[in-house]
């Protein structure tokens, strides 16, 4: 069911609106390539996605859109494993046990955990607190070597290294201690409307993000509004000018030039010019991945099978996981 003689990479995104160009140009582009050197396992991370209250009908449809944008970016099911976290209950079964080995100091030093409480302080509930314990379930129970992470990620790593050391040091070598994956860096894109802030897809600014189902006329006008400064000089220097330094990185991302390049291949010219060109170039780029993301929309039967199919291979390894700690722990189990 799984190739031992690989590094195991495990990663995943939320099922929570449509994914941005800074989802794809900062991870999903770049895990396309990586079946070729790791065993690879990506989820659809709905659990998650729980800790903001969603409407269920809304829910479940972008749950299946974005299995089908992981799919139409290129990730092939047929040689990764690409499933949802939901449909695999050793993911709530390790978090539980997790838990009881997790401290409460621990989860409340989390910044992200102290950020999420500020914007939705209406609904600070323990899923919230203890969200961390939970992503250190999903990558421990695929014994995970490498897990590709953002800076606002790396402190979610940390404490699922501590969790996997301090389970070991009480009962063996149970999980494999993962390490931040550290290869070909994603471009990092920011807001189009504030390029001192990530792009967000929950930006309530329609003009700040770009959406990967947005069509071309909608991406190259987002582009054409974009934040950029009062100088005219096409030049990269991220303090200075940090909205045409983050269209140099785009336009950078999506070509392949160096950004030397591209500063001298706009040497002269306007903002006006530079700011169409990187809309058409994004347009370009995302055009095959919309064309196969609608085709894949309108295949139920192939997304099912693919669906299905993923979840046994993730149960399976899981389960091997899962009952090693079970054992462990002392939970009794009938065969």
């Amino acid at each position: 069911m799984s190739d031992d003689s690989k590094k195991v990479l495990y990663s995943g995104m939320q099922a929570t609106g449509s994914l941005t160009l800074g989802n794809y140009l900062g991870a999903l582009k770049n895990w396309v390539k990586m079946h070729e050197e790791y065993e690879c396992f990506y989820g659809v991370m709905d659990l998650h996605s729980l800790t903001v209250r969603q409407d269920p009908v809304q829910f479940r449809a972008n749950s299946r859109k974005l299995y089908a944008l992981y799919v139409a970016a290129g990730l092939d099911p047929e040689i990764n494993c690409v499933y949802f976290q939901s449909h695999v209950s050793s993911h709530a079964e390790l978090a539980w046990i997790l838990n009881c080995f997790t401290y409460m100091g621990e989860l409340s030093r989390m910044t992200q955990f102290k950020d999420k409480a500020q914007k939705h302080n209406d609904n600070i509930n323990a899923g919230l607190f203890t969200y961390p314990v939970l992503m250190a379930a999903d990558i421990l129970l695929y014994q995970a070597h490498l897990v590709p992470v953002g800076h606002d990620q790396m402190q979610h790593l940390e404490i699922t290294r501590d969790i996997a050391e301090r389970f070991n040091n009480i009962y063996g070598d149970v999980f494999v201690v993962p390490e931040a994956y550290i290869g070909k860096q994603g471009a990092r894109v920011m807001s189009l409307s504030d390029p001192c802030s990530k792009m967000s897809k929950s930006d309530e600014n329609v003009n700040a993000t770009i959406y990967l189902t947005d069509d071309r006329d909608t991406i190259i006008r987002k582009f054409k509004r974009a934040v950029t400064d009062s100088d005219t000089e096409i030049r990269y220097d991220i303090d200075e000018k940090p909205g045409i330094s983050n269209l140099i990185d785009i336009y950078s991302a999506v070509t392949g030039k160096s950004t030397d390049d591209v500063c001298m291949e706009f040497n002269g010219k306007g903002y006006g010019d530079f700011k169409l060109a990187v809309g058409e170039a994004v347009a370009d780029e995302l055009t095959p991945l919309q064309k196969r993301y609608e085709e894949l929309l309108k295949d139920k039967k192939y997304i099912d099978e693919c669906i299905l199919r993923n979840d046994e291979k993730a149960r399976y390894v899981s389960q091997k996981t899962l009952r090693k700690v079970r054992r462990k722990v002392g939970l009794l189990d009938i065969k």
